[in-house]
Order: structure tokens, then sequence, then C-alpha cells
């Protein structure tokens, strides 16, 4: 429900002036303490622009007016503060808490389409004696690297028509934003999801392309897959962590350290993972009368995530839905993959003259973009069971 109207935003302006009232607008905005539906964009014109109930009445065909004639009128703030209303909107949609893999990865900043990450090279045995005045060893830079894919820029755009503004149809841009959020975010998690499933194999080292996942009999350099290990209880989740015990580098021989901290399920074993990763006591009665305690459980440190995303990516690329749900991962996540990103969600706004003004009533269009592109780090931290 709407809790701002044009006569308070009007009085808001003859106490503290057109600019103090748009950055004021603009922090509740930016703080959450101003919410998108509380706001209307017919309010906002008559409110933010001089002279703005004539300006919204130029609106109207019938008026008398053209638009191009209203169209020197000062709209800055106006289109300012709309841009943040639909900005805001697009961004909680692209952000939503359903898109868990978009969470599940780290983000690296890069200012290049595609990035070459070095390894650093391992010092082989233990940490060699520093004699006084001996020169200390180097451990610098090797010859080993991973490339990442070429990142991709996507993107849509949310106009506001006349009919917008002057019909007041602020709940079908707010709606039109959300979509475009929810689009895009969607389209993000998808691609992170294919690169996590292994459906998309990215993995390129020292210039040859791998898998992401190799089970025992494939001969692969890795071994991060186990068949036939559905999860049911505490014995599959050990079989993953004796797996992850079992790798080591093979440069150095040591085992490779990490810390497996999140685990990835399909929504049709969301309460099978609860049930073995919740870190509490769990009591039930037998049938005879008696009662059975379980104790504390060992595996609480895991962050468990579920994603309806993940099932039905695993169904699109051949899997069958019986065995799609039997799909679990295990893992550190945000050692093993990344999204690359050369910008994150930004939405810009088009000048208020032009073609699309007159040819399609358009006052001003939003432009929600993003560029980057998933890529595989380093493997041998996560794991895949099937079932």
């Amino acid at each position: 429900m709407r809790s701002i109207n044009s006569r308070e935003l009007k009085r808001r302006v003859e106490l503290d002036g057109l600019q103090k009232t748009t950055e004021h607008l603009a922090e509740a905005i930016e703080s959450r303490q101003l919410r998108p539906e509380e706001f209307s964009l017919r309010d906002l014109a008559e409110a933010l622009i001089p002279d703005g109930s004539e300006w919204v009445r130029a609106l109207d065909p019938c008026g008398g007016m053209a638009l191009t004639e209203s169209e020197g009128v000062n709209s800055t703030a106006f289109l300012n503060i709309t841009g943040r209303i639909i900005s805001a909107k697009i961004r909680d949609s692209y952000e939503q808490a359903a898109f868990k893999a978009s969470k599940l990865v780290s983000v690296i900043p890069s200012r290049l389409s595609r990035e070459r990450i070095p390894g650093v090279t391992r010092i082989q045995g233990s940490a060699m004696e520093v004699g006084e005045g001996m020169a200390y060893p180097n451990a610098g830079f090797g010859e080993e690297y991973v490339d990442t894919p070429e990142t991709e820029k996507h993107g849509l755009i949310v106009p506001v028509t006349r009919e917008a503004v002057f019909f007041d149809q602020t709940g079908l841009v707010l709606k039109r934003a959300a979509e475009v959020g929810e689009t895009l975010g969607a389209d993000r998690e998808k691609r992170i999801l294919d690169v996590i499933l292994g459906i998309k194999n990215t993995y390129t080292r020292n210039g040859e392309t791998f898998n992401t996942y190799y089970s025992a009999g494939d001969d692969g350099p890795w071994v991060n897959r186990i068949a036939g290990n559905e999860l049911k209880d505490w014995a599959n989740v050990d079989a993953a962590e004796q797996l992850f015990a079992e790798m080591c580098d093979k440069t150095t021989g040591e085992p490779i350290l990490m810390n497996p901290n999140a685990v990835l399920v399909m929504p049709g074993k969301r309460f099978t993972a609860a049930q073995v990763f919740y870190p509490g006591n769990s009591v039930w009665s037998n049938g005879d009368g008696t009662q059975q305690v379980a104790m504390r459980n060992l595996f609480g440190d895991y962050s468990v995530q579920n994603s309806p995303y993940a099932y039905h990516r695993l169904i699109a690329s051949g899997v069958t839905a019986q065995e799609a749900a039997k799909y679990w991962f295990i893992g550190d996540f945000k050692r093993a993959f990344a999204y690359i990103e050369n910008w994150g969600l930004t939405v810009s706004r088009s000048s208020s003259l032009s073609e699309a003004s007159f040819t399609q009533d358009i006052l001003v269009r939003f432009k929600a973009s993003e560029r980057g592109v998933p890529a595989v780090l380093d493997p041998c931290c996560v794991i895949c069971c099937t079932g």
C-alpha cells in the first residue's frame, strides 16, 4: 500500500527544497526504509517536476498539448527517483534467496574478457631450515595456470510509457522491473549450476580442458565423483569425506588441505539432508515403547542448500528424473568455483529525449545488465555423488 502521495511530496519540496527532498528519498530507497510499492509514478511526477500537474496533463493526447512541447521541463529529479525505485525492484528480484548457486560460489572482479589465473608453485618436502645469514627460499608463481571462459553480457530493458504515468500504472512498471531482475538472476543461476553440476565442462589447466568430475574407473587426473552414494545417512557423508582425505597434491604428495563446508542437494532430499546434517539431538519412540536418542550430529558445521533449479537443469541435460533426484554435492564451493565478473548488476537510464518518445510514447527506459561467466578453479574441492 502506498504511503507517499503528491501532497506530502510537494510539502516536503516546499520545506526542504527539491534537491534535499530528492536526496532524502534516494537514501530512504537505498536503505530500504521505503519500498518501491510505496510510490506512485504520477504522484512523483506531480511533486518533483516544476508545474508537475500540468506536465502530467500534457501526457493526455486529448489535452491539446504535444508531449514534445513539455519536454523542456526539468524532469531530472523525477527520473532519478523513478530510476532508484525501478533499480531497487530489479535488484531485489535478481538477488532473491531462491538463487542458491549464485551465493555458493566466489565472485572474482575482472577487467578482462578472459582470465589466466596462475597457480602457486608448491614447495616439495617440509619448510627448509634457514641458517644464519642465509637467503630464504622463494615460493613464487609457477608454470601451472587456469584459463577461464570468455565473459558474456546479459541484459534487458524496462520502458516507462506516458500511459504508465498518466494512468498511474506503477504496479505494472514494478512488475516488469521484477520480471527483468528475476529473468537475469535465473539466467545467471542456471549458468552457474551448469558448471557446478558438470553439465558444462570448462576447466582448462595449462591449456588442456578437463571434465569437472571423474569417477575411480574413468582414469582421470583426479577422482571426485562417487556413484552409488545416494544421501541416506551419515555413512554417505563419511564416504565423501574419506575421498577428500585420500586426495593428495601430485607435486608434493601431501594431502590437499581444504574445509568442506557446504552441501547442495535436490529438493526431494531436503528433509533427508536436514536429518543427516542438522546439529541437534533426535529422540523417537520404538515400537516396544522404549525411547531411542541420537547423539549430537557430527556434521553440524555444513551449510545445506537445496535447489529446484539444479534438479531441473540435470533433467534438461538428459538425466532421468529418478536419477537426478539422487544427485548431491559436497565440498568447499567457493574454492572450487567462481563467477568471473566484469560488472555486477547495473541499471542505467536512457535520455528522455529519444526517438522512442515520439514513436512509442516511451518517456524513459532503464537498462539492467551484467557481464560475467562461471568458471572452475579447483575441481578437487567438490565431490559429486549419485545414486
